[in-house]
């Protein structure tokens, strides 16, 4: 294990075209290591990793996708710190943890970056489609049950309300003033404080139920609307937890690259004027919007039905 975890490491410091094909590593831990070099090390490769990713799956009839060239950037120092945190993780799972454990532990790897990565974040934020004029709207309003509440049945903004009252969720899944978003240099104030208000909504708007393997999927789905560091970081975290399990791995990196290729394709959904959809359904809402349902490539409850 501590060999395998010492290539594996070895690889998302150096970058996959650095090192032999294979170096003793199973051919998912090198595409784990290729995404996680991505997102931890050169985030404006982001896209193109992940658009090959998900080309590597391509069905019948979908059309391949194209990033266009990654800038030549030399990658950023990966630190010690990171993999700590990283193995920590991957050692903790299956292990009873709480979604917002998983979420709290794995946000903080950022903590863990080169100091660079912030600067390399905003660059690829900033240039992401759709991301500067979502943000030129300003700081996102909260939403208030009482709003959604007020809607009427068989609404959006209903069946968003059952969606948070049914599952017993926040209707942000994190206090942003808590976590002192504001401070964030712009656009990732804005984007930080975005998908917390949204998160929850685009699950029902995009077809992502809110199982294990949906949570997944749509976190594929957010880093392709917007590039945000977080997702990447889960993408990561849950391709190198599946690698020694080819089944498992064959699930997960379906999905993932489905999902992928469903935010690629789907208009920018950030800035997105919610309170003026909120009475009408939600069939509506997508057609307005250019949203299909996620075409899930497996039940959404399959983690769920094995447990």
């Amino acid at each position: 294990m501590d060999e395998l975890r010492s290539a594996f490491s070895a690889r998302v410091r150096s970058g996959p075209s650095a090192l032999p094909p294979r170096d003793g590593l199973a051919a998912a831990y090198c595409e784990a290591a290729e995404v996680a070099h991505a997102v931890f090390a050169a985030p404006w490769r982001t896209r193109s990793v992940m658009d090959g990713f998900a080309n590597r799956r391509r069905g019948p009839g979908e059309a391949e996708l194209d990033p266009g060239p990654a800038p030549p950037a030399a990658a950023l120092p990966v630190p010690d710190g990171l993999f700590d945190g990283f193995w920590a993780i991957l050692d903790g799972a299956g292990g009873g943890r709480s979604a917002l454990e998983f979420t709290q532990a794995t946000a903080g790897l950022g903590a863990q970056l080169d100091p660079g990565f912030l600067a390399a974040q905003l660059s690829v934020c900033r240039d992401w489609p759709g991301v500067a004029e979502a943000s030129a709207q300003g700081w996102p309003e909260p939403f208030t049950l009482d709003q959604l509440a007020a809607a009427p049945e068989g609404s959006l903004a209903s069946d968003f309300h059952r969606l948070i009252v049914e599952n017993g969720f926040d209707l942000e899944v994190l206090d942003r003033d808590a976590l002192s978003l504001r401070d964030l240099p712009a656009p990732l104030d804005y984007l930080n404080a975005r998908i917390l208000q949204v998160h929850d909504l685009w699950h029902l708007v995009g077809g992502y139920r809110t199982t294990g393997l949906h949570e997944i999927a749509i976190s594929a789905f957010q880093l392709a609307q917007f590039g945000h560091a977080y997702s990447g970081f889960v993408l990561a975290v849950t391709l190198a937890s599946a690698a020694a399990d080819p089944t498992r791995y064959a699930v997960l990196s379906g999905v993932i690259a489905a999902a992928w290729r469903h935010g690629r394709t789907t208009p920018p959904l950030l800035g997105v004027d919610w309170p003026a959809v909120w009475s009408r359904p939600l069939p509506e809402v997508r057609e307005a919007l250019g949203v299909t349902a996620f075409p899930s490539p497996w039940p959404a409850d399959l983690f769920e039905r094995a447990a």
